[in-house]
């Protein structure tokens, strides 16, 4: 076997071992191995996770709960960190408030990875 077919041979592994690669990455990441977001129940992308404290740091909470980044953001765009506390300690209460409910349908329709800024509610805007 001559050198040059040797690494003729060897170069054609390689493009078709990064051709393999590339067909695998381009599949749909299993759904069991994905962080479902308890809020929206969607898959959250590595990128877009973020840690909630379902009773809010300053109110001595430290659990956490992972949610989509708007997601999280919309809570505290919605709610008080009062609020969060007192009456909102629960993914299960948070998806009872209608604006909560109207945003997770709404969320529910974009990609997984979707991201835009949330902006805070009137009543939180109009407290400061």
């Amino acid at each position: 076997m001559g050198h040059g077919q040797h690494n003729g041979s060897a170069v054609t592994g390689r493009i078709r071992k990064k051709l393999i690669q590339a067909q695998l990455e381009a599949l749909p990441a299993p759904r069991s191995f994905a962080v479902l977001c308890p809020l929206c129940e969607r898959p959250i992308p590595p990128s877009q996770q973020d840690a909630h404290h379902l009773v809010p740091k300053s109110h001595g909470g430290a659990h956490t709960v992972v949610l989509h980044r708007i997601c999280h953001r919309q809570i505290h765009a919605l709610f008080t960190e009062a609020e969060l506390a007192r009456l909102y300690a629960t993914v299960e209460a948070l998806k009872q408030h209608e604006a909560v409910a109207r945003f997770i349908r709404w969320v529910q329709t974009k990609p997984d990875a979707f991201f835009e800024k949330s902006r805070k509610s009137q009543r939180l805007r109009s407290r400061h």
